[in-house]
């Protein structure tokens, strides 16, 4: 156990999804006492923290809420804010709607841990707020390009809660993971999406562009560079790339992913679920030097290891193959 964490009241915003939910049970191993503020649902659904209620405080409730925010902010030593509308495809159809919950509700919270005097606060970025690589490995000081409206809504995420920093010292850290895959993921990205294809039996596998490059990082190691970002007093201002430091190309990647599950399935790149043409990042490595010098974080999960477990949960955890792309 973390000495660091144990006691240590943490709040973490969007704990019930994906990797919040990783992050929520991490924190809970090293002894932290961990509030969830979740979106509120009207069916009560607890997302991916159902097996965890009788260790955490949840609150249902919803970032752009001011008050709501600063209750849960209350008596609070650490923010991890992982809250936010991810979907890029969806930014697309719903734009103003990214700005209020990213941006917005970004504001929110560092504006709460400001007024708590909260001892940290750490802003979950993106990796999609630098577009295309114009120079890789990509290191924090790329130039920011809003490729799309969810990328736009990020960068202005980024922006708010660093001027918290400079112009009232908030204790705020950026957190700018790449991009990270493993258990529990929804299929609208883009591994889990293949694998339910490929555990489901299909021939053919339906994807989009099958050019790009990724830097995929398990969600075990994404969590604990959050933490480990959270732990250090060197990361206060600082914004920091988690990622392996590899890429492979989405056509590379499916044909791991085929040779994972012993499928003989072929790959179709379909139009509907390419993003526009101005949209579409091309290659995304990251330059992780920076939070490896100033926390020793590095990823322990190779990417092979990693969709080796990832294909297993799937195939432990089947659903009904959808009847047409949705974004």
């Amino acid at each position: 156990m973390n000495e660091f964490w144990s006691g240590r009241k943490v709040l973490v915003t969007g704990g019930e999804g994906f990797i919040g939910s990783s992050l929520v049970e991490q924190l809970l191993a090293q002894g932290a006492q961990v509030r969830v503020l979740a979106h509120y649902k009207p069916y009560a659904s607890a997302g991916f923290l159902s097996d965890h209620l009788d260790d955490i405080e949840m609150i249902a409730g919803d970032v752009r809420d001011s008050g709501q925010v600063l209750d849960a902010a209350e008596g609070i030593d650490t923010i991890l804010h992982l809250a936010a509308l991810i979907g890029i495809p969806y930014s697309y159809q719903a734009p103003h709607t990214y700005l209020q919950t990213n941006v917005l509700g970004t504001q929110n919270i560092v504006d709460a841990a400001h007024r708590h005097g909260v001892r940290r606060v750490v802003h979950t970025s993106t990796s999609e707020v630098y577009g295309t690589a114009r120079e890789v490995p990509i290191s924090e000081a790329h130039p920011l390009q809003p490729q799309s409206p969810y990328s736009a809504s990020k960068i202005a995420a980024d922006m708010v809660a660093l001027s918290y920093f400079h112009s009232f010292d908030t204790p705020v850290s950026v957190c700018r993971p790449f991009n990270t895959f493993g258990p529990r993921q929804s299929t609208r990205a883009v591994i889990p999406a293949i694998l339910h294809q490929l555990h489901s039996g299909a021939d053919e596998i339906a994807v989009g562009a099958l050019s790009p490059t990724r830097d995929f990082t398990y969600v075990e190691d994404t969590a604990r560079g959050f933490m480990a970002i959270a732990e250090s007093e060197r990361t206060v201002g600082q914004t920091l790339n988690l990622g392996t430091g590899k890429e492979i190309s989405i056509r590379d990647l499916i044909d791991v992913l085929i040779e994972i599950t012993g499928s003989a399935a072929s790959v179709t790149a379909e139009d509907s679920r390419q993003r526009p043409a101005g949209s579409e990042v091309h290659r995304l490595v990251s330059d992780n030097r920076r939070v490896r010098e100033l926390t020793g974080w590095s990823p322990q999960v190779s990417l092979r290891e990693g969709l080796t477990r990832t294909s297993e949960w799937v195939g432990s955890h089947p659903i009904a193959a959808p009847r047409r792309y949705s974004v």
